[in-house]
């Protein structure tokens, strides 16, 4: 690898890494993305390469877009599907936090809603309305116009009732938000039901990512104080896990651990004091980052 090429690994890769994260709501997948996109760098040399960065964005924004054409596995995934966690750990850690730009655009609300849109649509979102790419460089992109990229990214839009982007879904004070968050991880650590009634919306909504290998875990959203409180009591009362609070896709959330393992991870939406929407992730493969050995 030569000096040159270095360089544009180290400036580079992290915006890189930025966009195919937010196209593929995968770190896996977005650091499979990033790494082919270097590749084709390399073998391409950089001589006639007049912007690496821009050459780069573009060409990873390609396979992720023929990632989403060709995917099926999500369709065929047994409950829901939630995005790989971004988990900034205290102390640091192998999850990638320090190299995705932790901000509103990659809140787990968004990335599920980016999940609805058509692979094109996402495309155009996510490189114009999130990365400030003209039309003209989305068009090179989806193999489309840039007016017709223009239409994509205003379907979009609207598909996400025009919330704009760089605000989160509820308007509530970080400092706020993290004492909701503590209350939460507090109701699940001393297994009182009440507490964790008190700590939800009546009209909460949660969902729990486990692809369907964690016997009883529910494969549909669990609406309801009394029912998420429920659900949340039987996974956990009993059970001597730690409840750590933890900044979850720019978020207050919540880590739970057996003993060193994380066993889920929960990103919270808050709204006022107390939790309107939880998603939780407890498929091992999108945990397994999470679980790897930090590097000395």
């Amino acid at each position: 690898m030569t000096d040159e090429f270095e360089d544009v690994w180290r400036r580079d890769r992290g915006r890189v890494l930025d966009v195919a994260y937010r196209m593929l709501g995968s770190i896996t997948d977005a650091e499979e993305a990033v790494q082919e996109a270097f590749l084709r760098l390399a073998r391409q040399g950089l001589g006639g390469v007049t912007d690496a960065r821009g050459w780069l964005i573009t060409t990873t924004a390609r396979i992720c877009l023929d990632r989403l054409r060709a995917e099926k596995a999500r369709s065929e995934y047994v409950g829901p599907w939630l995005p790989e966690p971004v988990v900034d750990l205290p102390g640091g850690g192998p999850d990638p936090a320090d190299r995705i730009t932790m901000d509103d655009t990659v809140r787990m609300a968004l990335l599920i809603m980016l999940e609805s849109l058509s692979p094109a649509e996402r495309t155009a979102f996510v490189l114009h309305d999130v990365f400030g790419l003209s039309f003209a460089e989305v068009g090179e992109v989806v193999g489309r116009t840039p007016a017709a990229c223009r239409q994509l990214a205003s379907r979009a839009r609207r598909h996400l009732h025009g919330r704009p982007v760089s605000r989160p879904r509820f308007e509530v004070d970080s400092a706020v938000r993290r004492r909701v968050a503590e209350r939460f991880a507090a109701a699940c650590r001393n297994g009182n039901l009440d507490e964790l009634v008190a700590v939800l919306d009546p009209d909460v909504t949660g969902e729990f990512d486990s692809a369907g290998l964690i016997p009883g875990a529910p494969l549909a959203a669990v609406t309801g104080a009394d029912e998420v409180a429920r659900t949340l009591a039987t996974a956990f009362i009993g059970v001597p896990a730690v409840f750590e609070v933890v900044d979850v896709n720019a978020a207050p959330g919540v880590l739970v651990r057996l003993g060193s393992r994380v066993v889920t991870v929960i990103s919270l939406e808050i709204s006022g004091d107390h939790v309107a929407v939880l998603h939780a992730i407890g498929n091992p493969a999108k945990l397994s980052r999470l679980n790897r050995p930090a590097e000395p």
